[in-house]
């Protein structure tokens, strides 16, 4: 059976999208953004901050898995502090070695760690060795830094070092997120190790998926800004799966999405600070505006607003209900 994965997006997909995104269904797994180890051990809260989810049987409020990811350069480091999260019984651990933000490689973690082969077979082997085998241990990878002339060396270290299954995001680190993705590459690295490896990057549509199953040979896809973008793109994926055909029109979806940004805009309310909530909905209504009208024209009333009151009252305007049991608006905001 094909898997589909919800991937990590720092700053954007945590645990209140993962929950909006995860009820909408299609999903076998989530990944959680990153937990950056530098230095110490950090203690369980750390853990439970970022990925509240640890302490429900390590799932969304819909019963979806979650898989914690770590984000390093030291094996011992890492290896102490996976140790200290399989306590809390995750659904999987990954390790980070994809991210290509500049803040992040510069202190050399993410994807400017796949410069150096042998650099990954230590940490993965140092982190095998600390987790149970129990629990799914993985990797995310990019084709490299500047080029795929280590791809495969990168992909067998991974393997070597003891992961249970892989997934590439099928760019270097210096394409960034500028399309295409080169699935072929996928089909490559598939081609020297023997665990399962999943495809992602540049999956919009459900004639994306298609053809990037075709082109990487992958059962299992991983979902990222194609996710936050349609979050009915895993459902109608799956629909496709079972022969079903996609709908056309968008309106019944939206009036779907209503109740869910009622329940992440109360959600975010709850968990940033008032001046922050406002742009947090901003960016998922931002990403949603290219497959709904509606919400282009959302993004655009509620754009100048600063306020939790203002941007509440906007919602409503829009059709947007009260959440049941409570509502973000607070007068003292």
């Amino acid at each position: 059976m094909s898997r589909l994965l919800l991937a990590p997006m720092e700053g954007l997909l945590d645990d209140v999208l993962r929950d909006v995104l995860t009820r909408v269904g299609g999903y076998d797994l989530a990944v959680s953004e990153f937990i950056r180890v530098s230095g110490n051990l950090l203690p369980q809260r750390s853990f439970v901050r970022t990925c509240p989810e640890l302490e429900r049987a390590s799932r969304t409020g819909a019963g979806t898995p979650l898989v914690v990811q770590l984000l390093g350069s030291d094996p011992v480091c890492l290896a102490d502090n996976a140790a200290q999260l399989a306590r809390l019984a995750p659904a999987g651990i990954d390790l980070n070695f994809g991210c290509p933000a500049p803040k992040v490689n510069r202190h050399g973690g993410g994807a400017t760690l796949l410069a150096d082969p042998e650099q990954l077979f230590r940490i993965v082997s140092a982190v095998r060795r600390a987790v149970p085998a129990a629990i799914p241990f993985s990797a995310k990878m990019r084709l490299g830094v500047r080029d795929t002339s280590q791809t495969l060396d990168c992909a067998r270290a991974l393997a070597d070092g003891g992961v249970d299954s892989l997934v590439v995001h099928a760019r270097t680190r210096a394409e960034g997120y500028r399309p295409p993705a080169h699935w072929e590459w996928v089909a490559r690295i598939r081609d020297v190790v023997s665990q399962p490896v999943a495809a992602n990057g540049e999956v919009w549509t459900v004639a994306d998926y298609r053809r990037c199953r075709a082109v990487s040979g992958c059962r299992d896809v991983m979902l990222g800004r194609g996710a936050v973008a349609d979050p009915f793109l895993a459902r109608n994926i799956r629909r496709l799966l079972v022969g079903q055909e996609e709908e056309d029109d968008r309106r019944a979806d939206w009036q779907e999405l209503l109740p869910l940004l009622a329940s992440y805009w109360q959600q975010v309310c709850g968990k940033v600070a008032p001046p922050h909530a406002p742009g947090r909905l901003k960016l998922w209504l931002a990403a949603l505006r290219p497959n709904f009208v509606e919400a282009a024209a959302l993004f655009l009333s509620i754009r100048p607003l600063r306020t939790v009151a203002e941007v509440t009252q906007r919602l409503r305007q829009h059709g947007v209900p009260a959440v049941a049991g409570g509502d973000p608006l607070f007068d003292a905001r």
